[in-house]
């Protein structure tokens, strides 16, 4: 059965015999087997800090062992020990994602296997387009998955087109026992706040569950001059019954960053980049972001019969957002820079469904777990920007902070930005054989991607109406050489948006769009599983292409190619002794280019060696005493096509503690954590060429109490 059954009974201490007497008394027995929420978490690993298994997709949960890709599922326990506020403080955990946008930005993007994956491109319980769309808080959410690689055919095409991998967020659900926590928590410089979490089961046998989550924190952060102001409020309500299960998630989200963080634009004809200033100031030092986000999820899944189970999801997200921001552009290696303001606005309005089947049955000496789903999501996106503020100039290391130019009295009207339609329909089918030791997944999504690109100054279309479709396979194999030991290959692909060529007469071909770029991932690997201690290693290439003009032809010419080798460890190693993180290993190359000159350099922002090791130890010499520490180190990149801007490696040390005691009867835990406890000035980088400053040393301090 797909569905998980609820049996409780008890077997009476005498029972009549068929023959009319009374048989010998049996000890009372209850049976009972546990109802699972619809997209409720696997459990937690030995440690607590990932889970035993993830979501892939239209395949459902299955346990890491079972998988023929590389996935982490990082818990609420972690979440809960990092404080971590955002994905950004998430991520920092793994070796194979890099932030590529400061943390204090407009926005949060990262980098999987090095290729940009934009925050609006967050899964929300597997379906996309229902996430806040500039940054994902944490308050509402159980579990981070993160599957590396393209996954087109699992989770469909990603409303931005991304192909470095999929996270997906799982929402909070209520526990079997009620839950009561209230955290208070300050962060440097003085943003102080409170996070209110409530869970709690009603009616026969638990079956209806709600979960409240609450936050508020404000302050000055810091970064010089710089303010924050953020409201979380989410609903999750669940019901669990014998066929039935079905959820409806309510999530509103706003926040307000006063002096925010911008990246640099690099300066065409700059010799080097200069070496990194003080991360404790926003430069050019003035703009606002003001955002508000609102969400809601309802899904159900029906058990037909023992085999087949029937499911769908409907989601709405709404963003109504500004900002106010510089933009700074380094002109020389003395660190002079100029900065022009820029207003903008934006709306979104996405809605999101889908609706399928999953089947579980046999032939023969094989077990099928199929799946057909059908996947739609229409997002329209309104833009309104306005540049005609006066620009300035400055100096990286004369500090200094500009005034924020007013909007009072300015015109800057939303208009139609760009509309867009993803609809697909997928098949895929785990079989099992060989007495379970041999798992083969195959899989086929077609894709059909419409839209309309506006001209958001007049509002009126711009180029012709995108219209292409494309299927995408889907292999996997797992072979396990024992039950904790497996084996895996799989080959995936991902599918973007393609490029529209410009409207020219210098272009033999204007306004012809480009069918969706196929995103290619071959993989093969081992995991091992010690009992309380896990373990991945595997070796992947990932190619993505992309369009640019040869001769007068504007066509689909260029390629970047990414090869590496990923290991990642996360358990205890030994008794209160726990480990998280890993390395990975690249060779990011143009494979093809438009331009000759170009080809076999290395890609923008891809490091070759990235590397993350956390610790825990719990203190013998003092119970409920936990010491933390963690390293994180980048290599050198570079920040041009041409390679010769080279963005300098940096290593990061963080470190905390907790304490686990009970005070009055309940039970409380203080947190402290330290981010970047050596204050290292570095620079990050996006994949787009655009430099950011490393967030500077970050005391948190919490307590949290089970009331």
């Amino acid at each position: 059965m797909l569905g998980s059954a609820s049996l409780s009974g008890a077997v009476p201490a005498a029972a009549q015999s068929a023959g009319g007497g009374t048989a010998a008394a049996l000890p009372e027995v209850t049976v009972t087997q546990r109802r699972e929420a619809i997209d409720e978490a696997p459990p937690a690993y030995a440690g607590g800090q990932v889970g035993s298994g993830a979501r892939l997709g239209i395949l459902g949960n299955a346990p890491v062992l079972d998988t023929p890709f590389s996935v982490t599922s990082y818990t609420a326990q972690a979440i809960e020990n990092e404080q971590a506020r955002s994905v950004a403080d998430v991520i920092a955990m793994d070796p194979s994602v890099r932030m590529a946008s400061a943390r204090s930005n407009i926005n949060e993007d990262i980098t999987i296997r090095g290729f940009a994956v934009p925050s609006g491109d967050f899964a929300l319980n597997g379906m996309f387009g229902l996430t806040p769309y500039w940054r994902a808080p944490l308050e509402a959410v159980e579990r981070v998955e993160v599957l590396k690689g393209p996954s087109a055919a699992l989770f469909g095409m990603a409303p931005g087109g991304s192909v470095g991998g999929v996270v997906n967020l799982v929402s909070k659900r209520a526990g079997a026992q009620p839950l009561t926590r209230f955290t208070a928590g300050v962060m440097s410089d003085s943003v102080a706040g409170g996070h209110l979490d409530v869970g709690r089961r009603f009616g026969p046998d638990g079956a209806l569950g709600a979960r409240v989550n609450l936050m508020r924190r404000q302050g000055d952060t810091n970064i010089d001059h710089q303010s924050t102001r953020e409201s979380l409020a989410s609903l999750g309500l669940d019901l669990r019954q014998s066929a039935l299960r079905a959820s409806l998630d309510l999530l509103w989200q706003e926040q307000r960053i006063d002096n925010v963080v911008r990246q640099f634009q690099l300066a065409p004809g700059l010799a080097a980049i200069p070496r990194a200033p003080d991360n404790s100031i926003a430069y050019p030092g003035y703009g606002w972001t003001d955002g508000h986000d609102g969400s809601a999820l309802f899904k159900a899944e029906y058990d037909i019969n023992d085999t087949l189970t029937a499911y769908a999801g409907l989601g709405q997200r709404k963003l109504n957002w500004g900002s106010m921001a510089g933009n700074p552009v380094i002109l020389n290696t003395a660190g002079d820079y100029s900065y022009f303001g820029g207003w903008q606005r934006m709306g979104v309005d996405s809605k999101s469904a889908e609706a399928g089947v999953r089947a579980s049955f046999r032939t023969g000496g094989m077990a099928h777990n199929a799946a057909l789903a059908f996947t739609r999501l229409d997002q329209d996106q309104t833009l309104g920007f306005y540049t005609g503020f006066p620009g300035g100039m400055s100096n990286l290391y004369a500090g200094g902070r500009q005034p924020t130019p007013s909007i009072a009295g300015i015109d800057n009207p939303l208009r139609p930005y760009q509309d867009s339609k993803l609809t697909s329909v997928a098949l895929a089918d785990t079989v099992t054989l060989l007495e379970d030791r041999l798992l083969v997944t195959l899989g086929l999504r077609h894709q059909k991607v419409q839209g309309q690109s506006y001209n958001y100054m007049t509002g009126a279309a711009s180029g012709p109406y995108y219209d292409k479709s494309a299927t995408t396979p889907l292999a996997g194999v797992v072979f396990k050489l024992r039950p904790n030991w497996s084996l895996y290959a799989s080959y995936v692909e991902g599918l973007s948006r393609g490029e529209t060529a410009p409207v020219s007469a210098a272009i033999a071909n204007p306004g012809e769009a480009m069918p969706p770029y196929r995103s290619k991932q071959k993989e093969i690997g081992a995991k091992f599983d010690h009992g309380g201690f896990l373990a991945t290693v595997g070796l992947f290439e990932l190619t993505r292409p992309s369009a640019a003009v040869s001769g007068n032809v504007f066509g689909v010419n260029g390629e970047q190619r990414n090869r590496g080798l990923e290991a990642s460890v996360a358990g205890e190693v030994a008794r209160g002794l726990r480990l998280l993180g890993g390395a990975s290993f690249m060779d990011a190359e143009l494979s093809r280019s438009a331009n000759a000159a170009l080809v076999g350099k290395r890609a923008i922002g891809v490091p070759r060696s990235q590397l993350n090791l956390g610790a825990e130890w719990d203190a013998g010499f003092a119970p409920g005493l936990t010491l933390t520490g963690r390293m994180v180190h980048t290599a050198k990149t570079y920040a041009d096509a041409a390679n010769t801007l080279r963005v300098a490696g940096w290593t990061r040390w963080d470190a905390g503690a907790r304490y686990a005691t009970r005070i009055g009867g309940k039970p409380v835990t203080f947190r402290l954590n330290v981010e970047n406890l050596l204050d290292k000035n570095y620079y990050g980088i996006a994949t787009a060429g655009y430099l950011f400053l490393g967030s500077p040393r970050t005391v948190s301090l919490s307590a949290s109490v089970d009331l």
